[in-house]
């Protein structure tokens, strides 16, 4: 984050202050205490931070410092907004065809993280699927606001922009800090990515500010750093799919120093014709994905999580399988259309009791 510390270089010194005074004001064996905070203010959703510190005013600090990290890299992220005074995903897909644009580095390690991640799953997240999902966007929000007029794109229109997908066609100039999309046709969205790797840096952020036994969940993305101050493990449950249970859940999980993310067609869809069709688009068939209910993804690294998340969620259960089981690090956990639980090779070892 080394953008983001030239931004806001006052926060960590003033922290360190902070940290000093509250310190010195508590016996040397106080016990910390567990505390959290609730914020609005990045990725359209909800960002928890939880942690545990000698004072609430210490731990105000640590989780204010996180969420100003998170916005930073929300507004870099943006392909909606215009930011004052920076260059966004939004500056470079409106300048596709035209002509490269200068970014910060946090930018162009987004992009080359993404194009790992699209060689690792086979094409199954592509950031570069802009055009094809900027046309189901706009249906669905058409839908929601017109339910009886509600519709799908036709094949013809979903054809025609996935012409405009290719992932090779971004021109990335590190010596000169550009970016370039060589269709004008073309744009990029990094909902499948882009939460997750925010997470995760922000999270390397904190482990270098010295914080520890800490939570950081953004919209579900959750990034656990250290156990708690007893060394016992995190204790999280995954969204039960089916919002109308009584069961909020559908197993618990223990973590620590590892990431969670959930991938379901619960969280945003639309309904034509009494079908529902989720956000989630396989860039194989054009349509949104319909072979399960979630998938959730524990892996070490929270950009990785999102990003495999969405790739399995666009794969049929044995195919996603076979896949997360050769994938190094990573474990999986699917809620099948009929309701039932299929787990990866080794997932059950996070199950708490």
């Amino acid at each position: 984050m080394s953008n983001f510390k030239k931004h806001i270089p006052f926060l960590a010194a003033v922290l360190m202050v902070v940290l000093g005074l509250g310190i010195s004001i508590y016996q040397k064996n106080a016990q910390p205490e567990q505390y959290k905070k609730i914020y609005i203010d990045a990725f359209d959703t909800v960002t928890q931070i939880i942690g545990y510190a000698e004072s609430e005013e210490i731990f105000s600090e640590q989780a204010n410092t996180i969420n100003q990290a998170l916005i930073y890299y929300n507004d870099l992220y943006d392909i909606y907004s215009i930011r004052e005074g920076v260059n966004n995903l939004r500056t470079i897909n409106y300048n596709a065809g035209k002509e490269p644009v200068k970014v910060e580095q946090e930018i162009i390690d987004l992009l080359k993280f993404s194009i790992n991640l699209y060689d690792k799953t086979n094409g199954q997240t592509n950031i570069a699927l802009g055009s094809v999902l900027k046309l189901w966007h706009n249906y669905r929000n058409y839908g929601i606001d017109n339910p009886s007029e509600a519709a799908l794109p036709s094949l013809e229109e979903l054809q025609e922009a996935a012409n405009h997908c290719d992932i090779h066609n971004i021109i990335i100039d590190e010596e000169a800090s550009t970016v370039y999309l060589n269709d004008p046709e073309m744009s990029l969205d990094v909902g499948s990515i882009g939460k997750g790797y925010a997470v995760q840096k922000v999270a390397e952020y904190a482990r270098e500010l010295g914080y520890n036994n800490m939570v950081i969940s953004v919209g579900g993305n959750i990034s656990v750093i250290g156990p708690k101050p007893d060394d016992s493990l995190w204790k999280f449950g995954v969204q039960n799919p089916d919002l109308e249970s009584e069961q909020a859940s559908v197993a618990s999980v223990n973590l620590v120093d590892t990431c969670l993310v959930t991938s379901g067609d619960y969280q945003r869809y639309y309904t034509v014709d009494g079908v529902d069709y989720c956000h989630i688009i396989d860039p194989d068939t054009l349509m949104p994905a319909d072979y399960c209910k979630s998938v959730t993804v524990i892996t070490p690294d929270s950009g990785e999580a999102d990003a495999l998340s969405t790739a399995v969620f666009c794969m049929p259960y044995e195919e996603g399988l076979a896949f997360i089981n050769t994938y190094e690090n990573a474990e999986a956990m699917w809620v099948l259309e009929d309701g039932s639980i299929q787990y990866s090779s080794n997932f059950k070892s996070y199950l708490a009791n």
